[in-house]
């Protein structure tokens, strides 16, 4: 039972508790660069996410394999191959979404993310809580970058994933499209989950108080 509990967790971990994007402020550019729609932002997460999971297996599988003095280097050689497999599929099999994600796809290598996982949790830890791991902080990415995208979208285009949502009357906030947009849209979504937080803290604090009366 306690060991279900600790795989939950530490898919649940990167999903929200420490979302790399809202939270740990990880991946950035990216996040800023290609989440001018759904569609880019599905295909960076899971792209990502994919290069997650299957570089934090293959990490915590040679963990005690791998010298110190050469570590970030050996995880930078199997992210690196992850990436490269990646991209041609892409390349074969969604060559639009390639060619929009561009030049973004390729520096997943030098993603905070994944070497970040690398080094703090799949180089500590089990194959298993490795890939469930990756797949949270993966999935956790994709989220963001997806409500992050929507809002750019339907405010900027006044579409959803390419479909329109409004008639012909609808006049598009343009910045939101621009890259301004992208520092907008995450600095509201932010203060939002600042806000919410901070309620929920309080209102655990206020029944704690409580509690100790």
């Amino acid at each position: 039972m306690e060991n279900k509990k600790g795989y939950l967790s530490t898919f649940l971990n990167g999903l929200i508790t420490e979302n790399p994007t809202l939270v740990l402020f990880l991946g950035m550019c990216p996040t800023l660069a290609v989440t001018t729609g759904v569609i880019n932002g599905v295909g960076m997460g899971l792209s990502t996410t994919a290069v997650l999971i299957c570089s934090n297996i293959v990490i915590s599988l040679l963990r005690k394999f791998i010298p110190d003095k050469i570590r970030i280097a050996s995880y930078i050689v199997i992210i690196a191959g992850f990436v490269t497999i990646v991209q041609m599929l892409l390349n074969a099999y969604v060559p639009a979404l390639s060619s929009s994600l561009g030049i973004y796809i390729p520096l997943i290598v030098v993603n905070c993310i994944i070497l970040g996982r690398a080094e703090a949790f799949a180089n500590k830890n089990t194959v298993g809580k490795s890939a469930l791991d990756g797949l949270g902080m993966g999935l956790g990415f994709t989220c963001s970058l997806c409500i992050i995208a929507a809002v750019r979208e339907i405010l900027g285009a006044g579409t959803f994933a390419g479909i329109p949502l409004f008639g012909e009357s609808f006049q598009p906030v343009s910045i939101m499209i621009l890259p301004p947009g992208a520092f907008l849209t995450l600095g509201v979504l932010l203060a939002v989950i600042n806000v919410i937080g901070g309620r929920i803290k309080k209102n655990k604090s206020d029944d704690t108080e409580k509690e100790g009366i």
